[in-house]
Formats: structure tokens, sequence, C-alpha cells
């Protein structure tokens, strides 16, 4: 599912002059100006280019990750050059998300709970996009509480960073990036698979090696882009 085009190290960083950059365009049919003209869809803004957003300064100062804005006055991929160029995200600039990692037990008997996404089926992190107005905290319990049953509102979870995904969607001027947070229960309780799920599962999670190894022999694969983050709460977890 993911698309990479590579880029030299020495050439990713915008402050480096390149003529010749030439980013491959992923905008869907949908997101392109004539299609937005007569229709936008319910999860997207209307701007057919970063040129029509009027508040750049606001987002620019909500920015889970700071970013600048060319001499255009489009944003810039935090982490410089991408090969890709367009929007095949909801918004341009950033995409808020909320990652949150759900973990039960403790040495031998830690659980880690995954969804299977239904669009790329693969094993990953319930999590998504901040709704207008939304707090991170408030995301994360809602993402559970939609993709996986389970209502942890009342749980205060340790928010691990912030950060941009590694995500497939992500261009030069539309990206993610998340906070992540870990929650910690005693014994994994009853999860069940909804909204953009098609499944939720309690995985062994004493390392990323084991946790590789049970989703490989069942078949599956993890999700790549979560790795990072998964990581994270794996050290987080290891210092008690």
């Amino acid at each position: 599912m993911t698309r990479t085009e590579t880029i030299p190290t020495e050439r990713r960083s915008w402050s480096v002059d390149w003529p010749e950059y030439a980013p491959t365009d992923i905008t869907p049919p949908e997101l392109l100006a004539s299609a937005l003209a007569h229709e936008v869809p319910d999860w997207a803004e209307a701007a057919p280019t970063p040129a029509d957003v009027p508040d750049w300064p606001q987002r620019m100062g909500a920015a889970l990750v700071p970013f600048q804005l060319d001499a255009r006055g489009w944003p810039l991929h935090p982490q410089g050059r991408t090969g890709r160029a367009g929007r095949n995200l909801g918004r341009w600039g950033e995409s808020a998300a909320a990652d949150p990692i759900v973990v039960a037990g403790t040495g031998r008997a830690r659980q880690l709970l995954l969804i299977t996404r239904d669009d790329i089926e693969e094993e990953a992190i319930s999590g998504g996009m901040l709704d207008p107005g939304e707090t991170a905290l408030d995301a994360l319990a809602r993402e559970l509480r939609e993709e996986t049953g389970l209502d942890l509102a009342g749980h205060r979870p340790v928010i691990l960073g912030k950060g941009v995904v590694d995500d497939w969607r992500n261009t030069d001027n539309a990206w993610v990036a998340s906070v992540s947070a870990l929650y910690w229960l005693p014994v994994p309780v009853t999860a069940v698979a909804g909204d953009d799920a098609a499944d939720a599962n309690w995985w062994p999670f004493g390392s990323l090696g084991e946790l590789d190894a049970a989703i490989t022999a069942a078949g599956r694969t993890l999700y790549a882009a979560h790795r990072p983050l998964l990581q994270l709460a794996l050290d987080h977890l290891n210092q008690g």
C-alpha cells in the first residue's frame, strides 16, 4: 500500500537547492480542484490548493510539530522533501491524529491490543484524526471506543510523544502528525472491532521481535509506520 519515492538524504532538507526536483502527485480524483468544485467529501476541506486556506497562522500555532511556509505561502513537511506532491488527506499542512497504545499485564504475560485496519488489512494501533475542536485526550478515548469498544475515558494515559507519522498519504504539503499515549491495564479485557477496524486482538508484547513473530505466525503483517510508536511504549514500560 505504501508509495515510496527515495529522496537522497543530502537533498531532503528544504534549505538545499534542487531545481530539478519533481515529486509525484498522489492527489486522488475526489480531491482534485475540478471535483471539489462540485462536491467536497465530508472528511476533507474544500481548499483545492494551500493558497486557498485562510488560517495558516492559527494552524501553525496549534501544530503538534512546528512547520514553515514556503515563498508561495504553502506548508512544508517538517522533515523535508517526501518525493510526493498534492493532498491525499483531509487537510493541507498538518492533520493531527491520536494513537492510543493499550497494554495489559506485566512481564511475560504482557500483551498489546491491535486492530486489523480495514483499509490496508494490517495490524495497527487503533487511532485516527482529531475532530474539529477536539482535544488529543478526547480523541484518544473516542478512537478506542469506536474501534475496539473499550471505554477508557476514565483512565489517564501516559503521553509518549508527538511527532510526524510515516504515513503513506504524506506529501510535501500535507502530512499526519500524532500524539501517542500509553494506557496500561492489569489484565486484557474484551475488545470488539468496530468503525475502521476489521478485527481486534491481543498480542504478546515482550518485545517488537516477539510481537513480529506472533503476527507473522498468524499470517498477518504489522503496520510499519507504528513500529516507532510501539518501541516508545516498550521503552517506557521497560524503565519500570
